[in-house]
């Protein structure tokens, strides 16, 4: 008994004050050892807000979303001077890149979502889920439209419209068939945790009937052929997952149907990973070829079947088919509808996604604000704004620009249009001055006056240095995180601006923009070896790579409980193999 209060207490103090425990170290069966730190609280104090005084009512926040974007605003916002209202069909969050790993039993699916209310539930901001979902958005009257994600019978009331003083629109996007015929009723996707339990269940049913006694070789071969579409990083982990489990795990339990498994990556580019280095694009297709992964370069899907998937060469147009038993479609992002209709109403009808400024304001909307693959930033470019900056600049109006006048507005030039920065880095100049000075010509470069016309010319080529932003959950996360710290400091900034000068109007922005941070990525290869691209171009591949994916992937989980599942789920894997259960 006195063991069990001692078990009781330690739990206890463990979920309250979850803060004190910093650091994990996870022993693995192969003898390494991983270290994994992460922030058991995310909430920063460095922002944070004195209460609100009494009688001051507060502005209604209304997020859309319980994604990465969405979520890392909730853990961030600690200004309680808002009253939030959360709307998702779901009501949890998905750590969605060890989706591919759910898929063949590596991790089990409740290891990688962390109920929501458990996020916000000890945050000093009042918070209040819905479980629903937003068909409808009226912004010139600041309201939304929702309806219950419960398929319960609620006497007529299934639909409720909120008032909101921000909006915060983080609801993600779905998977791009590209009105391919037929990819909606036959194939799988992969971006929910039900898709990867879909799939895990249709890779069991499908050994299972393959393994009946009637079948033909011609159709038991039809049935073990899995295709995935899209040789993205999504794509090509999946591919790796479910070899190493057909090979680890389901030959041993199915020996008879050992021949006729077969693997197919279909990628309509020149090469799969094409956003990896080359070094890694060219080590994943040479190992997936040794592991025996059919990887068909320049094949779009033209149309799919209940039993055929057909193809055209993009080269020279050729058009063949393949039978299969599942199809994955993996092939990029779309808006969802609700998106659609709320571009159409802002003017924005022939966008991919929803377009924003560097503040993640929606382009004409003031108050509301979209961040994640719903939405895309839409960096201004300087020759835009050139007769506005160099106007600025010329304080003396003398019609012509010096190195020294210029120098004083360069950090402001450079926080408000990136691309400037990256222009000067990648033509290796010092600082602009060197540009001025390459437009000028022989000239020492105090001696360099430059007028409009010059000036134009000297930057002419800054905007092509301009990038959209991937669709990753690293951009979202970074984006939650920022527009929340937007939010604590909004009033103060409102008072005391920090952002660069308006170089269009007066004063100065209140905000510094957005700036992604690129912090690396991960593609998986399966055998335990993953391709891991850095910053400072630094790439590894192999095992060691693999246990940096452990331990980044680990520390980056959004709570203790689901790091401790996950670990479990990886040294159950080692020890046991995968399970195979048909449920």
């Amino acid at each position: 008994m006195r063991g069990y209060t001692f078990y009781e207490s330690v739990s206890r103090a463990f979920h309250d004050y979850s803060s004190l425990s910093k650091l994990i170290v996870i022993s693995t069966v192969g003898g390494g050892s991983l270290i994994a730190y992460s922030e058991a609280n995310a909430s920063s104090d460095a922002y944070s807000v004195a209460p609100p005084e009494m009688g001051i009512k507060k502005k209604k926040v209304v997020v859309l979303g319980t994604g990465w974007a969405g979520t890392s605003f909730l853990k961030n916002l600690n200004n309680p001077s808002y009253d939030v209202q959360v709307i998702s069909p779901r009501n949890y969050f998905a750590f969605t890149p060890l989706l591919p790993s759910v898929t063949c039993g590596t991790v089990e699916a409740r290891s990688i979502v962390e109920p929501v209310r458990n996020i916000v539930r000890k945050k000093n901001v009042d918070i209040c889920f819905w479980e629903a979902e937003c068909f409808k958005i009226d912004a010139e009257n600041k309201k939304v439209y929702c309806r219950s994600s419960q398929n319960t019978n609620l006497n007529g009331k299934e639909e409720f419209c909120m008032d909101y003083d921000y909006l915060v629109i983080a609801m993600g996007a779905r998977a791009n068939t590209f009105n391919t015929p037929g990819v909606e009723e036959n194939c799988n996707f992969l971006k929910e945790v039900e898709d990867a339990q879909r799939i895990r269940r249709n890779v069991i049913e499908s050994f299972e009937k393959a393994s009946l006694p009637n079948l033909s070789d011609e159709e038991r071969k039809r049935i073990l052929h899995f295709v995935i579409v899209g040789g993205g990083p999504t794509g090509v982990e999946f591919a790796a997952e479910l070899h190493d489990f057909v090979d680890e795990d389901l030959f041993k339990l199915y020996p008879k149907v050992k021949d006729s498994v077969k693997i197919t990556l279909l990628e309509a580019a020149d090469h799969i990973l094409n956003m990896f280095d080359k070094r890694i694009t060219a080590f994943a297709e040479e190992k997936f070829s040794r592991d025996g992964i059919d990887v068909k370069l320049g094949s779009m899907v033209v149309k799919v079947t209940d039993k055929e998937i057909f193809t055209k060469v993009r080269g020279n147009g050729e058009t063949s088919s393949m039978p299969y038993g599942m199809v994955v479609w993996s092939t990029g992002i779309a808006p969802h509808a609700i998106i659609k209709d709320f571009m159409k109403q802002v003017g924005q009808t022939n966008r991919r996604a929803l377009a924003t400024d560097e503040w993640l304001r929606v382009e004409g909307c003031d108050s509301i604000y979209a961040l994640g693959d719903c939405a895309t930033v839409n960096q201004r470019r300087v020759m835009e704004d050139i007769a506005a900056i160099f106007s600025k600049a010329d304080k003396d109006n003398s019609g012509t620009l010096t190195v020294k006048e210029f120098q004083e507005v360069i950090k402001d030039i450079c926080e408000r249009y990136p691309q400037v920065e990256l222009y000067l880095k990648n033509k290796k100049m010092g600082d602009f001055g060197d540009l001025l000075k390459e437009a000028k010509g022989d000239v020492a470069q105090d001696a360099v006056e430059l007028n409009i016309e010059e000036f134009k010319n000297a930057l002419s080529e800054v905007d092509s240095q301009m990038k959209n932003l991937p669709a990753t959950a690293q951009v979202a996360a970074q984006q939650g995180k920022y527009l929340a710290k937007c939010f604590n400091r909004m009033e103060e900034a409102e008072k005391n601006p920090e952002g660069p000068l308006r170089f269009r109007g007066t004063g100065r922005h209140r905000f510094q923009p957005f700036r992604y941070q690129h912090l690396g990525q991960f593609a998986p290869l399966g055998g335990e070896q993953t391709a891991a691209q850095l910053p400072w171009d630094w790439v590894s591949i192999g095992r060691s790579s693999q246990w940096l994916w452990y331990s980044v992937y680990t520390s980056k989980l959004v709570s203790w409980r689901t790091r401790a599942l996950v670990v479990s789920d990886w040294t159950r894997r080692f020890i046991f193999g995968r399970d195979s259960s048909g449920i």
